[in-house]
């Protein structure tokens, strides 16, 4: 947002006192205006298409750091399962393996779509990015601040660490996939002298998730993305619609209970109706960015009906539905 202009010359003002930092984080009225700003764009066939893997669709990283005691996480949904083990790494500096913790939070979520959605456009697991941190976090539409750059590092290297089984059931068949998602980066980014962030120019997906990725590929809309970027659960339940609404038949509506969901989206809560309050202000957030689905909350839960998917058609070669 651009200052406000310099005060009139002649009118005496006391010396202004010092404005704390920004901390990186949205308030309510700056989300509002985002989530607006976007509504009508997403409306519109995105800029850039982005991608996030069916699985992770369905299942979840993490809203909040499990803390580094935690080094596995699992969670399913259906036919499809997750699991992310911490890893560790050599560290430059203190010249050993030392333990990281695992990927938490939107960072990582929104990390991963632009991974997927550069390594789909170019169908090649070898992707080429902006040689600087800041360069690849607007791309994102985040913001540049401090905090934000210290995010993003921070769980590059998590997820560059760890090891990840996506396991999905499709006709019949067990399909497992274990691998690092991501493979030759050097997870310590150094800075120059400037203190500018420099990192490889670039990034290789492995290719055993690269495979699962071209045929599981969920597309999104990119202004929804970074609209919903301040929330985990937003983007979790985003990607969710996206995959599942237009695989439904029909005229067929689908329930799926509070249970259901809070099983879902709302597990780190120890009481349903907190865990409701915050769910139907999400999903009004994601209904804002996805105003095709057809989608009805009430005291029973929420009932699903055919829509069409945020993203008419797909850009990248002949990928099958999820």
């Amino acid at each position: 947002m651009k200052g406000i202009g310099d005060v009139l010359a002649g009118i005496e003002v006391k010396a202004p006192k010092p404005q704390p930092k920004r901390s990186g984080r949205s308030t309510s009225e700056e989300r509002a205006k985002r989530l607006l700003d976007a509504a009508e764009a997403t409306q519109a066939q995105p800029d850039e298409i982005f991608y996030q893997h069916s699985v992770l669709a369905q299942t979840s990283l993490p809203y909040r750091n499990p803390g580094n005691e935690v080094r596995v996480w699992e969670r399913s949904n259906g036919t499809a399962s997750l699991q992310v083990a911490a890893g560790s790494a050599m560290h430059p500096e203190l010249c050993r393996l030392v333990p990281l913790g695992l990927p938490y939070g939107p960072k990582p979520r929104l990390i991963l779509a632009h991974l997927n959605s550069e390594a789909l456009r170019c169908q090649s697991p070898v992707i080429e990015v902006e040689d600087s941190l800041t360069a690849f976090v607007k791309r994102l539409r985040l913001s540049t601040d401090g905090r934000t750059i210290g995010t993003i590092k921070d769980q590059l290297t998590r997820l560059a660490a760890s090891s990840v089984t996506l396991g999905l059931v499709e006709g019949g068949r067990a399909i497992t996939v274990n691998s690092r998602v991501v493979t030759a980066f050097d997870l310590w980014l150094p800075k120059e002298d400037g203190q500018r962030v420099f990192w490889p120019s670039t990034v290789r997906l492995s290719h055993e998730y690269f495979e699962s990725l071209v045929n599981h590929a969920v597309p999104l809309h990119d202004r929804a993305l970074s609209a919903l970027s301040g929330s985990a659960m937003a983007l979790d339940v985003y990607a969710w619609l996206a995959q599942r609404l237009h695989r439904i038949d029909s005229g067929r509506r689908v329930l799926v209970p509070w249970t259901a969901l809070k099983e879902q989206f709302g597990w780190h809560y120890d009481r349903m109706d907190k865990f409701k309050a915050v769910f139907r202000q999400t999903l009004r957030d994601v209904h804002s960015q996805y105003q095709a689905a057809a989608i009805e909350l009430d005291g029973r839960g929420m009932t699903l009906r055919q829509s069409a998917p945020p993203v008419a058609g797909r850009t990248v070669g002949a990928l099958p539905a999820p």
